[in-house]
């Protein structure tokens, strides 16, 4: 059930991926410079766009619970409470992406990328609203056990996207050439066709009308919203610490130049797509935790949990085998730049190693939310991605580390990375190891009031 529901939500996932590797591609045969500067754009985006979604993706055991234990109605009415939410998010988020210059400074990214990179935030700004509200769709269907809607409907946006990006980037058929601009531009006009088209499902489709989603919206449940928060954001939170000491390093390398950038463009977008595997595990296992605890049987829960693991560890040997045999020629596909197809070959052998950690730490982050247990992986998160990853990760890059010189090179920063997420991830199995151990049901979801 697990493998099923999982590799659904990854051929999902890999369609939204292949956006990144999309735009990653036509930037970069643009010119080095659009590539370098997306670099730095879609780590400001991520971020921004991956902690908020964290915080949404965190309601998962929430619908999943109460669809184990039957509870229909009450799905309906949490959803319609989520819709407040994500309108926080998405204000938040905008805010974010349509003023990002005291970040650029901040980080000392080059004033040659500011124009290009503001530019390209501006477009995704009004991007954000259909991409939450989708993954709310998205984060629904996950938990009722339904992902295949969202999976053609995202693979349907690939082969928009596509097209669109070639098109508008390089112009043609009396369309200007916009560069790294029009790759942006091609993810607005996609997602809101994905909000359309999931819209239209939900009023159509005769398997959410048990749930009564379309009913009217009622005034916020402040208590309601309040255990939304205890989850949402310890939730979003960590996943902001996560990603950001992922794409920091974008802008940080920065400063080592275009060849540095496009280089550790292409590692993490590799990698990104490499996550992909076990994030889709993950979601799949913690759901069906969920499902078995809102059922009353934590014992299918704790087997849920056991089958969840072996598939991820798995999943990532091979993937990471795979990554350090084809290093070359995966860096080849994205670029004809000697030089940068160089450096990227040699990040890759980090972004292995890198993988196999991340996927341990994300099984144990997802399980753990479904036992209420949301503090102390943000706490470990902060300390460790935070102080050891990016902190080491500058020191070593810039200024020398104990006996080590400074190595001024992107590889600084994988290395040190891979070594904060190995630690994260070990104390994560500890952790989550103990909180099965010790587990019971946790208390109900509370009654909808009337």
């Amino acid at each position: 059930m697990i493998a099923r529901h999982a590799g659904t939500v990854l051929a999902g996932q890999f369609a939204v991926m292949a956006f990144g590797i999309t735009d990653t591609i036509v930037a970069g045969r643009y010119a080095q410079d659009a590539l370098a500067a997306l670099s730095v754009g879609s780590a400001i985006f991520i971020s921004v766009f991956v902690t908020l979604i964290g915080g949404l993706q965190a309601l998962l055991p929430v619908w999943a619970e109460l669809h184990g234990a039957r509870r229909q109605a009450e799905v309906g009415r949490s959803v319609r409470q989520a819709l407040y939410l994500c309108g926080g998010a998405i204000a938040i988020g905008m805010a974010v992406l349509l003023m990002p210059g005291a970040l650029l400074r901040w980080t000392a990214v080059p004033d040659t990328m500011r124009g290009d990179v503001e530019a390209y935030l501006t477009v995704l700004a009004f991007a954000l609203p259909p991409a939450l509200l989708f993954r709310l769709f998205s984060t629904l269907n996950q938990g009722l056990g339904k992902p295949k809607l969202v999976t053609w409907v995202q693979m349907g946006a690939l082969a928009l996207k596509v097209p669109l990006s070639i098109w508008f980037a390089f112009g043609g058929a009396g369309l200007p050439a916009l560069g790294l601009v029009g790759c942006g531009w091609a993810t607005l006009v996609v997602n809101w066709g994905m909000l359309a088209l999931a819209v239209w499902l939900l009023r159509t489709q005769a398997f959410y009308r048990a749930y009564g989603l379309w009913a009217r919206i009622e005034a916020p449940d402040w208590p309601q919203l309040r255990r939304f928060a205890r989850l949402g954001v310890p939730g979003g939170l960590s996943v902001l610490v996560e990603v950001t000491s992922f794409t920091l390093m974008a802008l940080f390398i920065a400063r080592l130049g275009a060849t540095a950038s496009a280089a550790h463009q292409i590692a993490s977008n590799l990698t990104a797509v490499a996550y992909m595997v076990p994030l889709s595990l993950s979601i799949a296992t913690s759901a069906r935790a969920s499902y078995w605890l809102g059922a009353g049987d934590a014992t299918q829960a704790r087997r849920a949990c056991a089958r969840g693991f072996e598939l991820t560890l798995g999943g990532a040997l091979v993937i990471a085998t795979l990554m350090v045999l084809a290093r070359g020629w995966l860096a080849d596909v994205y670029t004809d730049d000697l030089a940068v197809t160089a450096l990227a070959t040699t990040l890759l052998l980090a972004t292995a190693c890198y993988h196999l950690a991340d996927a341990t730490q994300t099984l144990c982050v997802f399980v753990l939310r479904s036992y209420r247990v949301t503090v102390a992986p943000l706490v470990l998160y902060c300390a460790l991605l935070w102080g050891v990853g990016l902190g080491g990760s500058y020191l070593l890059a810039y200024r020398g580390l104990g006996p080590w010189p400074a190595m001024q090179s992107p590889l600084a920063f994988w290395l040190m990375s891979a070594a904060a997420l190995w630690l994260t991830a070990l104390l994560f199995a500890a952790l989550l190891w103990r909180t099965l151990r010790r587990a019971r049901l946790p208390q109900p979801a509370r009654p909808a009031r009337a």
